[in-house]
């Protein structure tokens, strides 16, 4: 009976939530599936791209980028940045409310002012929140405030609201990315009285300015947004957004959703499954012309590097009988498989192949002529082995490669090519989640693993080398150390001229190359699968999923 009585709730309960959304059969509701789940819509919690996208339609900030990754007006309508590159000054609109919402008094969202972004920078670096983003403000100054009777100390951090329509920050050292930090989903404004009403539950009561507005979630079944009447964005003439309704679904098994995709109950689709693969893609990564009548494919590349990274501190791991511990081996393992053809076979030539260095296409600072890479030279890989010392193959030690199952076809195949000339490599298969942790413990000695940028400039790569930044209490995975390389990186924090920081940038590039801590794999791209009756999708180099200019025709 208990059963009968859960199954014939959550009937009612899918019932309701398509009512919410398709209750008119004349508004355009924009349906997706996010097979990973949402696990908060708060922005301090958009860790990820499931919660980033989740929160990208809610909630807005200073600065957006546009299409080509620069920082362009949100609400702040204008801004300037001091001679010395430290203190930046916004000028807010004035008609930028938050969502009606019983938090506020008469139930109708307020107008945004400048403590608005106060309060919400301060919670962001609030030690009880506990945001995973609040790095991005670790160059902002402070100054400390000290109790004198319990001898504890405050932090008070230089967000200052100068007037209603007027916000400062002041950093303590230049750092020219800042514009692209404020533009994350994490530096979202927020009303206090939301906060102070919903407390963590804020989660899944969000309230914010974004052209939609949050209306009901069941986790793990629906999630819908309504349009906000009130947004303040407009594309020419017209008001934004366009979209009735967003529907977001759960399926967790892709092929289901890619079925649900082409039975046309999905609008869009990201990225692509193996299960799916060939059906969809060419063997050249076009789409399937037997489908060009029914989807669009959108696709450009992506700023996400893939590759293989090489521990190089001998104090966190046994180096006996590593043999990663030379540079020519680590530069042999660089040339000795063919890229160009694991692209092709294994991934519908879905990507760039890693030529060029850490830095991905996409970045205005990439230029595959003045960057220094591998390409597959099983020739130069055994002259190589050769002046390592190990003219005699079988005194080369077995080398362990540890991955997870996503990526276990990858792997095999470079086991394969580099076996053909003698480097033997071992494939460890952990859980996602066990090759994290053993990768931020500094407890491998290969590892596959993907960097995907927080903000559109090439330091948030350069700074996976940087000998400050050892993990766990950084991104510096393989502990590369080099005094040169981090004199270049400091140097070029206080380098504003772009032109010259990219040249820099390059640099640092080409010397992480030359030592081979990593071994980079593709240059990957982003793939959006749409029906026909889509317009106005934008693409974008972060994959940031953007609904307020989409058009559903009915």
């Amino acid at each position: 009976m208990k059963k009968s009585l859960i199954f014939l709730f959550l009937v009612l309960l899918s019932f309701a939530c398509n009512r919410v959304a398709d209750n008119n059969s004349s508004k355009s509701v924009f349906k997706y599936n996010e097979a990973s789940g949402i696990s908060s819509l708060d922005p301090a919690f958009a860790v990820n791209q499931a919660n980033i996208w989740g929160v990208n339609q809610l909630f807005n900030g200073l600065v957006q980028l546009n299409e080509n990754l620069e920082p362009k007006a949100c609400i702040a309508k204008s801004w300037n940045i001091s001679d010395d590159g430290l203190t930046y000054t916004f000028n807010l609109r004035n008609d930028v409310y938050f969502h009606n919402n019983e938090a506020f008094n008469n139930g109708k969202g307020r107008t945004v002012i400048a403590n608005d972004f106060v309060y919400s920078f301060n919670r962001l670096l609030d030690p009880k929140v506990a945001s995973p983003g609040a790095w991005i403000f670790n160059n902002v100054f402070y100054h400390e405030i000290f109790d004198s009777v319990n001898i504890s100390k405050n932090k008070i951090y230089s967000f200052k609201a100068l007037n209603d329509s007027c916000f400062a920050i002041t950093l303590k050292h230049p750092f020219p990315p800042f514009l692209g930090l404020l533009s994350m989903q994490y530096c979202s404004v927020l009303p206090h009285e939301a906060i102070e009403k919903y407390g963590k539950d804020f989660r899944r009561n969000p309230v914010g300015t974004g052209p939609f507005k949050f209306k009901m979630w069941k986790e793990g079944v629906k999630l819908i947004y309504l349009k906000n009447e009130n947004y303040f964005e407009k594309s020419g003439d017209e008001q934004l957004p366009f979209l009735d309704a967003v529907s977001i679904t759960f399926l967790i098994d892709k092929q289901s959703a890619f079925l649900e995709f082409v039975k046309g109950k999905i609008d869009f689709m990201s990225g692509i499954d193996a299960s799916y693969k060939d059906e969809l893609l060419t063997k050249r990564g076009l789409l399937n012309p037997k489908y060009k009548d029914k989807f669009k494919l959108i696709s450009q590349p992506y700023l996400n590097t893939e590759y293989l990274g090489i521990m190089l501190d001998s104090s966190n791991l046994n180096f006996k009988n590593n043999p990663l511990v030379y540079k020519a081996i680590r530069q042999a393992i660089n040339y000795g498989f063919d890229r160009k053809k694991m692209l092709r076979y294994l991934r519908n030539n879905i990507g760039t192949p890693g030529n060029y260095g850490m830095i991905p296409l996409g970045l205005p600072s990439f230029d595959s002529a003045k960057m220094f890479g591998y390409s597959y030279d099983p020739d130069k890989s055994r002259q190589l082995l050769a002046e390592a010392g190990f003219l005699d193959l079988a005194s080369l030690p077995e080398i362990t490669l540890t991955s997870n199952s996503e990526y276990l076809d990858l792997c095999k195949y470079i086991q394969h090519q580099l076996g053909e000339i003698g480097i033997n490599i071992k494939i460890n298969v952990n859980p996602p989640a066990s090759l994290k942790e053993l990768k931020a413990q500094a407890k491998l000695q290969f590892f596959r693993a993907s960097w995907i940028a927080d903000y559109a400039d090439a330091e948030n790569y350069l700074s996976l080398f940087y000998s400050k930044n050892f993990c766990p209490k950084g991104p510096n995975y393989t502990h590369f150390a080099n005094k040169e390389f981090d004199k270049l990186y400091e140097d070029a924090q206080l380098q504003v001229n772009d032109s010259l920081r990219y040249i820099q940038y390059r640099k640092m590039s080409n010397l992480i190359m030359e030592e081979s801590p990593v071994i980079i794999l593709y240059y990957d791209r982003v793939l959006r699968f749409l029906q026909n009756n889509i317009y106005g999708l934008e693409s974008n180099a972060m994959n940031l999923l953007t609904l307020k200019n989409v058009k559903k025709i009915q």
